[in-house]
């Protein structure tokens, strides 16, 4: 454990950006500044600002849509649970995905031991943010057993969804949905997620934020 570890008591700050970690000191902390997020990258300590609002609000109405599945619709058992800013565990890693579902275990998921079947992000605007979600969490997420990864780009305006292969050793399925049209998915029978219901709730923010600054 570093010394900085040690002299903190594993209270995580915007100044323990760096820090060397393992996955079990990690999972350990119980308190942290809550203004910020964090995620331990290959052994390194990751502090982010909290999301942007225009990435919260979508995510809310997906949690909704997703709730409104579960209670009203009759495979909505198919979802055992779903909850926003939750961690994905690889080996040396634990990513803070914008929303995990949980589909098809029949009983209420334990975060630490039952890996997402899938797991969503919401793109921010950085080069950087873009290709950690494009790329560099694809694959992490795919490795660890996640079933389905959809990337919610509100710039682009569109959604892509990415299913792990059919057959052993195949590639993985990749499917784009643009803002006009809809997405459905076997692990959810019966769920249909309208891309635009996103993009219109991520406007609506954008544009009350630009009068704000009018």
């Amino acid at each position: 454990m570093s010394t900085a570890i040690q002299e903190t008591g594993l209270y995580l700050c915007p100044e323990m950006a760096g820090t060397f970690m393992t996955p079990e000191e990690f999972d350990s902390v119980d308190d942290c500044d809550e203004l910020y997020k964090y995620e331990l990258v290959h052994g390194v300590l990751v502090v982010s600002p909290p999301p942007a609002i225009g990435e919260r609000g979508p995510n809310e109405i997906l949690g909704y849509l997703l709730w409104c599945y579960r209670n009203d619709h009759p495979d909505g058992s198919a979802l055992d649970y779903t909850v926003p800013e939750s961690y994905v565990r690889t080996p040396d890693s634990r990513r803070r995905a914008d929303r995990s579902i949980w589909a098809g275990l029949g009983r209420t998921p334990d975060e630490r031991r039952d890996t997402p079947t899938i797991a969503v992000e919401f793109v921010s605007i950085g080069k950087r943010d873009r290709e950690r979600d494009y790329v560099i969490k694809r694959a992490e997420y795919l490795a660890t057993g996640i079933q389905e990864y959809w990337i919610i780009d509100r710039f682009a305006r569109r959604m892509t969804a990415i299913r792990q292969a059919d057959v052993s050793g195949g590639e993985p399925v990749e499917i784009v949905v643009d803002e006009s049209g809809s997405y459905e998915t076997p692990l959810l029978p019966g769920f249909v997620l309208p891309l635009t219901r996103l993009l219109s709730e991520a406007d609506r923010l954008e544009q009350a934020r630009n009068a704000d600054r009018d």
